[in-house]
Parts: structure tokens; sequence; C-alpha cells
């Protein structure tokens, strides 16, 4: 079998054409077809200068390799060729740090962080070396059973993938690659699990046992929706009606100052209904406490409430409350949605409040919803948190 395959590549080898090129191994093994080494192409660009690359696995690849180069030279400029050829040298690293800055839209400073991430953990370790010409389809399913092999997220794969997509999609249409290097590739497929929402029971049980700093979280998250980090940032400038909140900032896990709302421009809010409770409980917080000369509440050592004091609190409030399974500190928030949900108000509105990206990540998670306004809705979600006990 292995003396048929090597007839039929060498008659495949005198297929090509004149002024194709030509495929080698120069490991210098008297058996090349059998040896591991990669084979190199040799040839000459549309301006006639002999060009090599490697890291072709087989000889099918090589001779594929240099009939689209030949094709290409046949039908494209001379300048335009060649300047596609120099592109198609870079490697995948070398090409996604060029394209990381032009990324001007990208406006999000953690969607930002996330997209380094996955270029400087995942991609550039797993591919950086290769060559942009030389990614394949087959190169990328590769890298995804990797990423599988590696124990890494569904969740996570789906979002390193499409940071790789949009890299080698940004290359090819600049032409460093002869075809599309991720042509029926499918993204990995990704199932939310069922969030675990906490009772009201279990709510109230949190705020006896939570410091007064971390009760008042809980308490803007579970009446108003809000993030962790929007929580830290509470301010009673933003209680701007009776019974609406307007969320403006986020104190930021990575900078601990205030910054731009996820999913929103620098100076965007939205607005969120205020129950009569949740103001209550801010009034209440600055009368004892007093606020910063810019309204807020929450305060530490660096001026503002991080992430890092939230989470030594966070434990020792875990620690002294009975389990209750899959419940985090992002459950109080999930609590907000249901019982926003639960009483009948419409979708649309549960995620304009909780500032999603798109309603389809608020259907993907919670139940649809019935028609309310704000003003209801604040009425409407003080019986669930605080009335009913």
């Amino acid at each position: 079998m292995i003396l048929g395959l090597e007839r039929m590549v060498r008659d495949m080898a005198r297929q090509l054409a004149r002024g194709m090129g030509s495929f080698f191994k120069d490991c210098g093994g008297a058996k090349p077809t059998r040896c591991p080494h990669p084979y190199l192409i040799r040839f000459r660009d549309a301006l006639g200068r002999q060009r090599e690359e490697s890291g072709y696995g087989t000889q099918g690849d090589a001779i594929e390799r240099l009939t689209q180069l030949y094709a290409e030279k046949k039908t494209t400029a001379p300048s335009v060729a060649a300047a596609r050829w120099e592109l198609g040298q870079l490697t995948v690293g070398e090409y996604a740090k060029q394209w990381r800055p032009r990324q001007r839209r990208m406006t999000d400073y953690s969607t930002g962080e996330h997209v380094d991430s996955s270029i400087n953990v995942h991609i550039v370790p797993r591919l950086g070396v290769r060559k942009l010409n030389s990614v394949t389809p087959m190169v990328v399913e590769r890298f995804l059973d990797e990423m599988e092999g590696d124990g890494v997220g569904r969740g996570n794969q789906v979002n390193i993938f499409r940071v790789l997509k949009t890299i080698l999609r940004d290359a090819y249409a600049k032409g460093a690659m002869v075809d599309d290097p991720v042509k029926g590739v499918q993204e990995p497929e990704y199932v939310r699990g069922t969030v675990a929402i906490p009772s009201l029971a279990y709510v109230k049980k949190a705020l006896k046992v939570a410091d007064e700093d971390l009760a008042l979280e809980i308490v803007m998250m579970t009446g108003c929706g809000l993030r962790n980090g929007e929580a830290r940032a509470v301010n009673v400038d933003n209680v701007v009606a009776q019974d609406v909140y307007r969320v403006c900032e986020q104190i930021h896990s990575s900078t601990l100052k205030p910054a731009k709302l996820k999913h929103r421009k620098a100076g965007e809010f939205r607005e969120v209904p205020l129950p009569r409770s949740v103001r209550e409980a801010i009034e209440r917080y600055a009368e004892k406490n007093g606020t910063t000369a810019d309204g807020y509440l929450l305060r530490g050592p660096g001026g503002y409430c991080t992430e890092g004091m939230e989470r030594r609190r966070v434990r020792r409030l875990f620690a002294d409350l009975p389990p209750e399974e899959g419940v985090g500190m992002y459950g109080f928030r999930h609590y907000f949605a249901s019982n926003a949900l639960g009483n009948g108000i419409p979708i649309t509105d549960v995620a304009e409040w909780m500032g999603h990206k798109s309603i389809e990540e608020t259907y993907r998670t919670y139940r649809h919803l019935m028609p309310g306004s704000i003003t209801t809705a604040a009425r409407i979600l003080d019986v669930g948190l605080w009335e009913a006990a």
C-alpha cells in the first residue's frame, strides 16, 4: 500500500506544470516519504523571486499549495500577489499583534480584556508560530479539539473561537490565504446551565448574617438587579426619583475605580425600578455612615469598595449560611429577575434594567414575561422582597 501511495504521489508530482515549483524534505532521510518531517515547497513568486515555505504534512498538501500559488500568480498582478505572499508569511501571533490595535470600536473595557486573554492565553500558545497561509479549516478544527482536551469550558471555547475566526477572516480578506480558513468549521456548542436562584427566605437570612456593607450590596442586587460591580458603586446621587435609580457606572474589578457600564459607552446609563424598601435601605446607610463627597456609600482604603473586599465578606457570609445548591453572590441578581418575571413584568423591561447586551441573553437565562411599567414594577418588587415576610 505504501509503495502504491508513493507511486501515486510521484505521478502527481510529474503533473506539476513547468514553473509551478517543487517540494522536498531537507532532512536527508533515505526514504523521505516515510520520515515524520514536514515538506518544504520552493517556487518563484509573481516578481520572479525564489521563495520557500515549510510545514506541509503530506506531499498532497505541498502540491495543493503549489497549485494555489501558481493559479494566483496567473490571475493576479505581480505586485498584489507579492504583497499577499508577504502577508501570508506572518505568523498568527504576529498578525494578532497587528490586528488588536486596529479594533477601535471595541469600546467595552472588559470585552477588550477578554479578547486579549483569548489571544495571549489560548490562541498564541497553540497557533502563534503557524504561518497564516498554512492555516486551514482542519488546523482550526485541531485547535478546537486541543481546547476541549485541555478542559477549556464550552462558554470560553465559544468566545475564543470567535476571536480566532475574526482574526483569520480579517487576514483572509486581505489576501493572506487563498481559501477561507474557517469555512465549514462549526462553533463549539454552549448550552447555558440553569441558574441557581435563592429563595426569599434565603435572601432574608443572608441580610441578617452579612455585615452592613455587603448587606447593602445584596439589597441593590436583589431589589434593582445590579451586577456586583454596579452595586459596589451605589451612590445617593443616583436616586433620581422616589422609584427610579440611575445606574451610571461600576467599580471595575481590575482598575479598582469607577468605570463605564458593561455593554455601554462612557457616559451612558440605564434607569431601573427602585423599590421603596431599597430606597429606605440606602437612606438608612447614608444617615448612619455618611457618603463621600461624590455621593458614594461603600468605601475602602483606596476610596472605593473593591471586588477583593467583597470576596472576603462573601466567604464569611456563605460560611455562616445554610447551603443552598449552586447559589453564589450573583444569585442575588438572579433573584431580581425571578421576582420580576414571576410577577408578570415583561422580559423586554427586565433585559433593559439588567443591562443585558441583547434580549436573547435574557431569554436564554429566564422565563418570558407579561407587560408592566417601571413604576408598577417598583411597587410589585417591594412585595416580593420584604412585605411577604
